[in-house]
């Protein structure tokens, strides 16, 4: 009530005496939680549970045991700990032999270090549902002997007990996965399965291997050789893959200088590349090894012994026009035994008493999208760069393919910083288990928890109906001909106790920021658009902005709204911060904006929704018209690649003072697209839509710089 806004806000007696509320206790309402963005019954789980399992986007982990790059970094069970109690569902353990009998955890034919398999699965037992009740998904990669799966077996029936324990869960439909409410408390071991045929009195018998997600490509595995020689090993084969993704791929020059997208190329002058050529070679990624704290990390845990003349740089040397010459024939040089794919079908022994335990989530080799599956009770793995080929070549069947089975996405090999690649253009399609790196703080990972705060972080997220029955195509310019769409119309009023950016591009400066705004909308392609407001000189503490932006949104459940601050600077921009939420989890209204990570910075907004009808494009205006393209503003690379346009010299010169308004730059009312005033506004219905929020994009990878947030302790 408002005598309890008074009561708790007011500072002054006299005025709680009077029952009015004054300037300073009407400020510390506006800035406590009550006068956020989001909504705050979002904190919860707000969502029907009751759905099969394959109706919801389900938070998954890549390699969930390590704490850097793909070669070389830590495994520690610590990670299971802090990833499960961040609101993670579905986890990774790659088994192999280890001594003594006992089953180890760690990246296969690398230097990653190497833990127990009964440590990782005691420590999922303990952690897996303190935050979180609904249903954990234990994703085995089992490459053990049989006499090691039986012990694993042992172990997973031993500690996690009642938790596998499923004969009380009942679907209403036999051929259809329980639902995240039926499955409170319990533990899924998605793994292989022995077939039907095989005699009940067989301890093991022999499954296809063609299935596993083993990223490892062949010709990058440690086969042989002395422990003195591994580490040398390690670092060709990191400098093999990082020289193919930077000497052998393009860059699509983009108006933002922190946006490229990286498409390798067949290697010049293999003869024998067909054969050999990596099934999962890398078409797109979230700045492949420019995000550049993690690139230094990584190349300094490859180059602690570097030779002077070593050619191992991180990517972004690329845009400087180095030139690796040497680095091919120092791979090609080296005494690394590589062994190639064999395309005959692999096959591996499994114990029964590891196959019993899988039950609603069997691995399974990859499907054709257009043919009808068998089982519902089914897992099929696609690395990025394949997932990506479908979307592109057959999106409205994949949408169809994943409204009844569960699919995996993992990233693909050549991402050995463990960077992570837009999870977006999948969600559009209605992959579920779509699996990141969460050593890596970036901008997927604010993608993804984003997405996922909309259901009280549990881990998921309920699709919408339209992606549960029924097929479109996500990637069409009106994927929903006859719905209504949304117009997003946000005021962006002032900023308050902007920090100064923390690495700037000019060095350690003492001056004060020239602070802009950008709001981003991610979601379908035909949704994907940014905007930005002026510059204000020499203001961090206050600056005021007043200006209108505009969006229309054709599916708002599936849509992102990302507000980026930035340092305008005479050779481009400085990241200050970032917040992103679910459009349904915005409330409408005056609101602050807090930064993610960042203590007490903020923007203070107004938020205003409409209902629209009929044929809606973004509606630009005069500064939008000069300073972006829009098809180009928010799309993926994969899609990106179709409206790549050649740029000129002296625009690829000039490019980086082109990411940010001029500072002279005025706002032109007759710039501003058109507001529906005379359709209804959900502004006054007091709440954001209680909607299923799924975040999906086919935006561009953008290169920031990682936030501010809480990484996990080593």
């Amino acid at each position: 009530s408002d005598l309890e806004i008074i009561s708790k806000f007011e500072p002054c007696l006299e005025n709680k005496k009077e029952g009015a509320l004054g300037i300073d206790g009407f400020t510390n309402y506006m800035r406590s939680p009550s006068g956020d963005i989001f909504n705050p019954e979002h904190y919860q789980v707000n969502q029907d549970m009751s759905y099969p399992l394959s109706h919801y986007f389900i938070t998954s982990s890549h390699n969930t045991y390590l704490m850097g790059d793909q070669l070389m970094s830590q495994s520690r069970v610590d990670m299971y700990a802090w990833v499960l109690q961040s609101g993670c569902r579905c986890v990774e353990v790659d088994c192999w032999d280890g001594p003594d009998g006992e089953p180890i955890v760690h990246h296969g034919y690398t230097l990653t270090s190497k833990i127990l398999f009964k440590d990782v699965i005691e420590t999922i037992n303990k952690y897996a549902f303190i935050k979180n009740e609904y249903p954990v998904i234990l994703s085995i990669e089992n490459h053990c002997s049989v006499v090691q799966q039986k012990k694993m077996a042992q172990y997973l029936t031993e500690i996690l007990g009642d938790k596998l324990d499923l004969s009380s869960v009942h679907s209403d439909d036999a051929t259809k996965l329980p639902s995240p409410a039926s499955l409170k408390g319990k533990i899924l071991v998605k793994g292989k399965k022995l077939p039907a045929n095989i005699s009940d009195d067989a301890e093991e018998g022999e499954v296809s291997d063609e299935d596993s997600a083993d990223e490892i490509d062949d010709d990058c595995k440690i086969m042989n050789g002395d422990a003195s020689t591994n580490r040398k090993r390690v670092e060709n084969i990191a400098k093999k893959k990082l020289d193919s993704l930077i000497k052998e791929s393009k860059i699509r020059d983009c108006e933002d200088p922190n946006n490229f997208t990286v498409t390798t190329l067949p290697a010049p002058g293999k003869a024998d590349s067909k054969k050999s050529k990596l099934e999962d070679d890398v078409e797109s990624g979230e700045d492949f090894g420019t995000n550049k704290r993690q690139s230094r990390s990584l190349m300094g845990s490859f180059s602690k012994r570097k030779k002077k003349g070593s050619k191992l740089k991180k990517a972004t040397s690329l845009e400087e026009g180095e030139d690796d010459s040497d680095s091919q024939g120092n791979v090609a040089r080296s005494s690394v035994h590589y062994s190639r794919v064999n395309r005959q079908k692999k096959t591996m022994k499994l114990s029964r008493a590891l196959s019993d335990l899988v039950k609603y989530t069997k691995s399974v080799g990859i499907h054709d999208v257009e043919t009808e599956i068998s089982s519902s009770w089914q897992v099929s793995s696609f690395s990025e760069t394949k997932a990506h080929q479908i979307l592109q070549q057959k999106p409205a069947q994949y949408l169809r393919f994943n409204q009844h089975q569960l699919s995996r996405i993992y990233p693909s090999s050549y991402r050995v910083d463990s960077s992570n690649y837009n999870p977006q253009p999948f969600w559009n399609a209605g992959c579920q288990l779509v699996a990141l790196n969460y050593q890596s703080e970036g901008r997927m990972l604010q993608l993804n928890r984003a997405k996922f705060s909309a259901n009280g972080n549990c881990g998921y997220v309920l699709k919408p109906n339209c992606m549960c029955q029924g097929v479109f195509n996500p990637n069409s310019e009106d994927p929903l001909p006859g719905q209504l769409k949304k117009q997003l119309v946000l005021r962006i009023i002032s900023g308050q106790q902007l920090p100064k950016p923390r690495d700037s591009m000019l060095g350690d400066r003492g001056e004060i920021i020239d602070p802009f705004v950008e709001v981003e909308v991610i979601g379908l392609p035909v949704d994907c658009f940014k905007e930005q407001t002026r510059v204000v000189d020499d203001n961090g503490f206050n600056p005021m902005w007043e200006e209108t932006l505009v969006f229309t949104v054709h599916m708002p459940e599936i849509a992102l709204i990302r507000f980026l601050v930035w340092d305008h600077d005479p050779i481009g921009r400085d990241f200050i911060g970032q917040r992103t939420i679910a459009f349904s989890s915005m409330m409408p209204g005056y609101r602050h904006v807090y930064l993610e990570g960042i203590e007490e910075a903020s923007i203070f907004v107004h938020v205003a929704i409409n209902d629209i009808c009929g044929k809606a494009k973004q509606a630009l205006g005069l500064k939008g018209l000069f300073l972006r393209n829009p098809k180009q503003a928010s799309l993926d690379s994969h899609a990106a690649g179709q409206l790549h346009r050649k740029h000129s010299f002296s625009s690829h010169i000039l490019r980086r003072t082109a990411s940010a308004p001029t500072k002279s730059q005025k706002k032109n009312k007759k710039g501003f697209p058109e507001i529906a005033f005379d359709t209804k506004d959900n502004s006054s219905e007091g709440a954001a839509e209680d909607q299923e929020v799924e975040a999906a994009s086919q935006t561009r990878f953008v290169q920031e710089p990682e936030s501010a947030s809480l990484s996990p302790a080593p």
